[in-house]
């Protein structure tokens, strides 16, 4: 623990000293066991008078595709301040929106309707009311300004870079609501409600998030410090990543207050990217053939490159295609790294081959890939599948080196921010990167439910496959009061002061008022 050595005696004192570093599963089984009564609630070293969060759509309670009240309410920093509020926590502020439709009014434009489950899967809320033939409630939420003192500074999409950046509320409609100028930033807003405890979450999460959601169309920007000169999909370079995370906690933690930073976890493996097969297509023999025999001028130019040493005998295994009788046909991607193919056809003129091969195992299509391959790009003309006779574009797919570029950057943040964590003694760190590795491969406990990172039923992640529901909320509340714990010389899960996982649902019903 950072900076409690005298902690150790009034928690002997107490007779609690063994319980400093207690799991909730521990805490569980010490309840179940009726083994002794639950020990007072202390406050360790941190004041969490005024709790302060700052951070992006996690920190707002963004689920199912948007913000709306029920997903604020179950917000994980609402949820802690819950738990602050029984050692002297005061009131938590949050910029609740208007409604429950998740949409938000830009200009004469809406950002479009929160997701429900239509049954067979993730719908927009007006298309499953429409369906039912049920009113349609209208996006009220705006842009208009509704002041700066707040509590929760979570604004969804911001990036590292964004929070410190003067007059991002001109770019971002949910920082334009709450911004206290035009030349503000979200840090100084944060820092100007006087924190005595904060939280700093998702920083970097969206400075890779973009890019994979494009899937891969935008730039790794490792190497260029010019952060005014990225697009909206490119990766944050780490080093500019780690001046934006320095700049906040050092703003944050100036008058002395305490708090937590999380890392980042590889967002490749949520659902948004894992759910999506790469061999979907279903094909008879007779399909299977027609197919095959539209990839022969393709399959053939292919073999004339490897013949001439313009590709290796791998990569021509690698980017035949071949079509099976079977269910579960592999769909055809673009991919730019493949070999640039150039053949003459005649004297003075030449093809180019398309850079393209079946998808393998270590693909990963975005989600929305789901309902677009196997429909066709010219109603009935069997002809134009996408994913069979038309290729699929970058955006829908992750290849390797995309991955790669992804998972360096995101190993870089995490460098930075343990660093910065281990060597500042007001700040500890919720490791959320081996949280979600553990939902997605053996799932973690959570009281009675084991969640896990599988769409819809999973019970962790929300219906757009990327933000968390509101119970997934609840456990990272948990993660932060037991790294409080840790690293403050609270005692939280040990007096039994957690969010409890009934309390709180994985799925939000359409008819929300």
């Amino acid at each position: 623990m950072k900076n409690i050595k005298h902690i150790a005696l009034s928690l002997l004192a107490i007779g609690f000293l063994a319980c400093e570093n207690e799991t909730l599963d521990d805490l569980r089984d010490r309840i179940n066991q009726g083994e002794e009564e639950l020990p007072e609630l202390i406050s360790g070293e941190a004041d969490f008078s005024n709790y302060i969060s700052v951070g992006a759509s996690f920190t707002a309670g963004y689920t199912d595709a948007g913000v709306f009240i029920a997903g604020q309410e179950d917000s994980f920093p609402n949820t802690l301040s819950k738990q602050f509020a029984n050692i002297g926590g005061g009131e938590f502020v949050q910029p609740l929106v208007n409604d429950n439709t998740g949409g938000i009014l830009i200009g004469n434009n809406a950002s479009g309707y929160r997701l429900v489950f239509g049954g067979a899967g993730p719908v927009p809320l007006n298309l499953f009311l429409a369906s039912q033939g049920a009113p349609i409630p209208p996006i009220t939420t705006t842009t208009a300004s509704i002041g700066s003192d707040f509590n929760n500074f979570g604004i969804p999409g911001a990036k590292s870079f964004h929070v410190v950046t003067p007059g991002y509320g001109a770019f971002n409609p949910y920082y334009t609501r709450i911004a206290s100028g035009a030349n503000s930033t979200v840090i100084g807003d944060a820092v100007n409600q006087n924190p005595t405890f904060f939280t700093l979450s998702e920083m970097g999460g969206n400075d890779v998030l973009g890019y994979a959601t494009s899937g891969g169309t935008g730039v790794d920007q490792t190497g260029n410090l010019n952060a005014a000169s990225y697009g909206g999909n490119d990766i944050t370079d780490p080093q500019v990543f780690a001046g934006a995370l320095s700049a906040s906690l050092d703003a944050l933690t100036a008058n002395g207050a305490k708090g937590l930073v999380t890392n980042v976890p590889f967002i490749t493996d949520l659902p948004h990217f894992t759910t999506v097969p790469f061999n979907p297509i279903p094909l008879d023999a007779a399909t299977a053939g027609a197919v095959n025999q539209a990839y022969a001028q393709y399959n053939g130019g292919l073999q004339a490159a490897a013949a001439n040493n313009i590709i290796s005998s791998e990569e021509l295994a690698q980017r035949t295609i071949n079509f099976e009788a079977s269910e579960n046909n592999a769909v055809v991607i673009e991919d730019e790294t493949l070999t640039t193919v150039i053949l003459p056809t005649g004297p003075g003129t030449f093809i180019t081959l398309p850079s393209i091969r079946q998808a393998t195992a270590t693909d990963l299509f975005v989600l929305p890939a789901l309902s677009f391959i196997g429909t066709e790009a010219v109603p009935g003309n069997s002809l134009t599948v996408n994913g069979v006779a038309i290729p699929l574009a970058d955006q829908w797919v992750l290849i390797p080196s995309e991955q790669e570029a992804i998972r360096n950057a995101t190993i870089a943040y995490n460098s930075t921010i343990a660093s910065i964590a281990d060597s500042n003694p007001n700040v500890g760190l919720v490791d959320l990167n081996a949280v979600l590795a553990q939902a997605s491969t053996t799932g973690i406990q959570f009281d009675d439910y084991t969640l896990n990172t599988d769409l819809v039923f999973g019970g962790l992640v929300s219906l757009d496959g990327i933000h968390l529901t509101g119970r997934g909320y609840a456990l990272m509340a948990n993660k932060f009061l037991e790294a409080a714990d840790a690293n403050f010389g609270s005692n939280f899960v040990a007096s039994g002061n957690v969010a409890k996982a009934g309390d709180f649902p994985t799925n939000y019903s359409p008819t929300l008022q």
